[in-house]
């Protein structure tokens, strides 16, 4: 056979490409790159006076599976096993129209709710919230009325809950029976301010005189208190709420500790590969806030204080019934999530520890039954798909976030809308692997969500100095299908723990399965 130079560097170019395609994909570590320390309260969620998620979920006085004081066990239990750092409350659009004295003492006054059209008995309110808080062992977080509320309504509110002596609120709690001030530290002035839906909608000037003057009162009040601004909520074609950011932290950079972002996803078109991209939308949105907020902090007087941070105080999949539910009634806003939430829902939590510098805090809403991780009905509950990955990240992603380089093969979007009313977008360049990294003393954490449907990613995980030390514990939350869910009586998703991989080497290579989400735990040594 005669073998030709055309031949021969055919076989080269196939030799070539045969190489290229079986190339790892590549995870870099550099301990020295950091971004941030990474809050706690960050894994954070939310208890709204809306659908079951009170009555029904966390509170149920009747039920023979609560406590002595109405708390379901079965879901405290599993809130507890989840680890919420801190819990928003009691709203939400609800608390445009709520008016806090309604829900305390002996004689409480049912009232029409106008945000989600019930009636709101008032039966629960701060200070069974605050036991419950309490048994969670979680911070709690309140939301004043920036709506129909007034700024001394808001100010009594901090002097019932924060202030010991002689003071009328401070007795007046004392009198319901809870001597001691709770010392609630996080405020926010209001919820979604910029919408259209809130009850005493607000320009964002009108807002931020309404809301320096209710800051004013409530640190004379207690001074020690951290206060949430509304950011913008309206993402909605025509909206502006870059404006509206803007705008708020230029009037209030001087007053508030954080600015709240609220976003839902969801996936209309049933489209997985537009979908697993939603939070880079989120990811996007927070760089924009952040160059805002360095723009305003470049010329403020912030009295040594931090600068302001970002809260992402609501965020979750929302479908808002498009799998069947019905359109009526307090289960309309009750999703059933499956596996392809859960990695949404795990690519947030990715999103929130790569900004780590500026996202301080962050609430999945909500707790129970509404759009929750947790599901009930009168004689049990389960753990939705979505519970497990928040769980992972909150009992073992902590310390320093780090900048990890990560090589893998991406993909381009069309343009699609992310969820209800929402603009829309188009992402390019989507890597296949979501991956952040923590480094807490001389433990390493890696979180890699694998969006690839179909196809497993076999990886190199390369430390760029040092090596690991021992064995590295893996964690996965996976399906055998997409969509699949749990539900009363089967958990068809969940963290399953894997072989321990045992290196001692600069680089472990690990095979991410398709459509899943993986946690990987060891020591490393300089």
């Amino acid at each position: 056979m005669k073998i030709t130079r055309r031949l021969i560097t055919s076989i080269v170019i196939v030799l070539a490409l045969s190489d290229v395609s079986a190339q790892n994909a590549k995870i870099k570590i550099d301990t020295d790159r950091t971004i941030g320390e990474i809050s706690p309260l960050i894994y954070g969620n939310f208890v709204e006076h809306l659908g079951r998620c009170v009555y029904g979920g966390i509170y149920d006085p009747k039920s023979p599976l609560s406590d002595k004081d109405g708390f379901r066990k079965d879901v405290l239990k599993a809130a507890k096993d989840l680890g919420v750092a801190i819990t928003r409350y009691p709203g939400g659009n609800f608390v445009s129209n709520y008016h806090w004295e309604d829900g305390v003492g002996p004689n409480r006054i049912p009232r029409m709710e106008l945000a989600w059209s019930r009636l709101e008995t008032n039966q629960f309110g701060t200070n069974e919230f605050m036991n419950f808080a309490k048994k969670l062992g979680t911070e709690p977080y309140f939301s004043v009325n920036m709506g129909t509320g007034t700024i001394e309504e808001a100010q009594r509110w901090v002097e019932y809950a924060n202030v010991k002596g002689n003071s009328y609120y401070s007795k007046l709690r004392e009198k319901h029976g809870f001597a001691e001030p709770y010392n609630i530290k996080y405020w926010s002035l209001g919820n979604e301010m910029d919408g259209f839906w809130q009850m005493g909608h607000l320009s964002a000037e009108d807002y931020s005189k309404k809301a320096r003057e209710a800051a004013k009162l409530m640190k004379l009040t207690d001074p020690s208190i951290k206060l949430i601004a509304a950011g913008s909520s309206n993402y909605r074609p025509g909206a502006d709420p870059n404006e509206w950011n803007a705008t708020v932290l230029k009037e209030l950079k001087n007053v508030v500790d954080y600015l709240a972002i609220h976003m839902y996803v969801g996936n209309p078109d049933d489209n997985y590969y537009n979908f697993m991209s939603t939070p880079l939308v989120m990811e996007q949105r927070t760089k924009l806030i952040k160059g805002l907020i360095n723009r305003e902090m470049a010329d403020s007087d912030r009295g040594g204080r931090d600068p302001i941070y970002i809260a992402w105080d609501e965020y979750n999949v929302w479908y808002r019934a498009r799998r069947g539910a019905s359109s009526k009634g307090e289960r309309a806003l009750e999703e059933k999530y499956n596996l392809e939430d859960a990695l949404v829902v795990a690519g947030f939590l990715n999103g929130f520890v790569r900004n780590a510098d500026v996202v301080k805090m962050a609430n999945m809403a909500q707790l129970v039954n509404v759009i929750g991780p947790i599901f009930t009905n009168e004689t049990g509950m389960f753990k939705q798909t979505i519970y497990f990955p928040l769980q992972l990240f909150a009992k073992n992603m902590h310390g320093t976030s780090l900048d990890a380089f990560v090589e893998c093969e991406t993909y381009d979007t069309e343009k699609f809308n992310i969820g209800v009313g929402e603009q829309t977008t188009q992402q390019s360049k989507v890597p296949y692997l979501d991956v952040s990294v923590a480094l807490n003393g001389d433990e390493v954490t890696i979180a890699v969500v694998n969006r690839h449907k179909d196809k497993a990613i076999t990886t190199d995980i390369i430390l760029q100095e040092g090596s690991f030390n021992g064995n590295l514990s893996a964690f996965e939350v996976n399906g055998s299908d997409i969509k699949a869910q749990n539900d009363f009586n089967s958990e068809k998703v969940t963290t399953t723990e894997k072989a321990a991989i045992s290196t001692q080497r600069q680089k472990v290579t690990y095979s991410f399965p398709a459509h899943s989400f993986t946690m990987l735990k060891g020591k490393i040594k300089k």
